[in-house]
């Protein structure tokens, strides 16, 4: 059987909070038992993700996971405000 892949891109208001929820999100990897693969990218203000494995309850696993930290992410700087921008010196 072929791997199934999904693709998703998550737009955020800003490219600063894109990048926050970039950083927050890259480092939780899948299991290695889960056989899912995970790859995020950030493009601008647009959070990339693409998860692929061969077994559909997996990847279905995987994406759920997912969404559970994304959700948290965002509510985390809705309730606190956008992040402040990185100026280099």
């Amino acid at each position: 059987m072929n791997d199934l892949k999904v693709n998703l891109s998550v737009p955020f208001p800003s490219a600063r909070e894109a990048e926050v929820a970039y950083e927050v999100l890259r480092v939780d990897e899948e299991p290695s038992r889960s056989a899912v693969t995970k790859k995020l990218t950030l493009n601008n203000n647009i959070l990339e993700v693409s998860f692929s494995g061969k077994e559909a309850r997996k990847v279905r696993v995987g994406l759920t996971s997912f969404f559970d930290s994304l959700l948290l992410v965002t509510e985390t700087i809705q309730q606190f405000g956008p992040p402040e921008p990185i100026y280099n010196h």
